[in-house]
């Protein structure tokens, strides 16, 4: 008999996400009684206002909803989306410059899909989101990391992207406010950035998901209002999960220049056609809605911001830059690494890298955080607080417990 074809290299090689996965095996161990405390995935604990599902209900009285819709969204959602992009990006945009995904991930997979070729390269600022680099492989590119450690809070200068850039650089990624790290550019850098991507021509790819998510007065500018003549350039992705809490929604979008939206347009009308319209009626109500609750979890999420950074930086050996931005704070963890450690069974362990010392607070803690391999180099975590404010402060004070010299 012959051997079966294989499958797809692409695909294989492709790895699977590392917050799921983190998030995964904590929901399991809690399955089996275990106590974990989980900072791994990024979903806020607030339930999507009311308003919202409401609107989901009132759309499912009406058999419109019940059938196809336009690929790219519906007309009423993608005025809305626009509107929003003018409002909080500061770029005027035609509705027909907007396409409505299946979430934020789907954007991200299309934007690169519409500007990268085989062969290219992605400048990919590092600590990244852990999705981008598959990304940027299954379009046929190739990420390039640009490290920025915590002594930067975490943010890549012009001068490093400068001397990563080769003949190659098509693309480079931006994000603030940053997933994994809270950091926030302020508009002085992210113009830097933006006029040194105008000067050579490279593409940008921004994610916004997380611009509604600011604190301390800080202001997440849009590299578009930044600098207005990058927008030819420039790709936003963004979506209504994290500002809304409706992650399980699914409902994000990507706007950009004609041309790029349209061959986007063109693979979601092969790859998903249109996003669940149900879904699409409650994005409309919560962009075009009171933003009261909005601006109430932001301040819930501000209030644990304060506190887990405070506590965490109580335990020696954590370097804990101040997040102003998102709902993760990423602890430089290299000063607990090469130490060695002792466990509830009488033994011990020295734990070299991030990824040993999560399975190490794991086991022994029964706290769930992500390694800093999932986004970059080993020796940093990221915890998620989008948590209850009691679980959040339980989980801390076990990791101080664990840390006590």
């Amino acid at each position: 008999m012959t051997e079966r074809a294989p499958l797809s290299r692409k695909l294989s090689a492709i790895a699977e996400s590392a917050t799921l996965k983190v998030d995964a095996k904590a929901k399991a161990l809690k399955a089996e009684g275990k106590a974990v405390v989980s900072y791994a995935a990024g979903e806020p604990d607030f339930a999507t206002p009311q308003f919202i599902v409401d609107a989901a209900a009132e759309a499912l009285k009406n058999p419109a909803n019940y059938r196809y819709t336009p690929a790219a969204g519906l007309p009423e959602l993608r005025e809305a989306i626009a509107a929003k992009t003018l409002r909080d990006s500061g770029l005027e945009v035609s509705p027909s410059q907007v396409i409505v995904t299946n979430g934020g991930k789907q954007s991200v997979y299309q934007a690169f899909q519409a500007v990268v070729n085989p062969g290219d390269e992605v400048l990919l600022p590092a600590p990244y989101w852990t999705t981008y680099p598959e990304a940027i492989r299954l379009a046929d590119g190739t990420p390039v990391e640009v490290f920025a450690g915590a002594d930067q809070d975490y943010k890549v200068t012009v001068t490093q992207l400068e001397a990563a850039r080769t003949d190659r650089t098509t693309v480079l990624v931006f994000v603030s406010p940053s997933n994994p790290t809270g950091s926030v550019y302020s508009a002085e850098e992210t113009k830097a950035i933006a006029e040194w991507a105008l000067e050579h021509g490279i593409w940008i790819i921004s994610d916004e998901i997380y611009q509604n998510l600011t604190y301390e007065g800080v202001k997440a500018t849009s590299i578009v209002e930044a600098v207005p003549e990058v927008a030819g350039q420039t790709i936003l992705v963004n979506g209504v999960a994290k500002t809304y809490a409706m992650t399980g929604w699914r409902v994000g979008w990507m706007v950009g220049p004609a041309d790029a939206i349209k061959v986007a347009a063109n693979l979601q009308s092969h790859l998903t056609s249109n996003v669940n319209n149900v879904a699409q009626r409650a994005a409309i109500a919560a962009l075009n809605g009171p933003q009261t609750e909005a601006e109430q979890m932001r301040e819930a999420f501000d209030r644990r911001r304060r506190l887990i950074v405070s506590e965490l930086s109580k335990i020696d050996g954590l370097v804990v830059p101040n997040p102003t931005g998102a709902f993760y704070v990423y602890p430089d963890v290299q000063g607990l690494l090469g130490r060695t450690w002792a466990t509830r069974d009488g033994g011990s362990v020295t734990p070299t890298t991030s990824l040993e010392l999560a399975d190490f607070i794991l086991d022994e803690a029964e706290v769930a955080v992500v390694p800093g391999e999932a986004f970059g180099p080993s020796g940093y975590i990221r915890m998620s607080y989008a948590l209850g404010d009691d679980q959040l402060l339980e989980g801390v004070q076990r990791l101080q417990r664990l840390f006590a010299s």
